[in-house]
């Protein structure tokens, strides 16, 4: 049995947030975070992480 993707919920959240604000990405920044999050951590184990750019966070000045 395939373990479950760690990042599938963030994926998931982030759906679910684009649906609920007429798919306006500024949004769901938070959402999308949390996902570049969870694969910063689990990138080679997370499918849904493939081909999602996982450069360190801009930081805000």
């Amino acid at each position: 049995m395939p373990k479950k993707d760690p990042c599938k919920v963030f994926a998931c959240r982030i759906q679910k947030c684009l649906e609920d604000n007429k798919y306006q990405e500024s949004a769901c920044q938070h959402a999308i975070e949390d996902l570049h999050n969870c694969c910063r951590k689990w990138t080679n184990q997370s499918f849904v992480c493939e081909g999602i750019r996982i450069d360190p966070a801009p930081r805000k000045e």
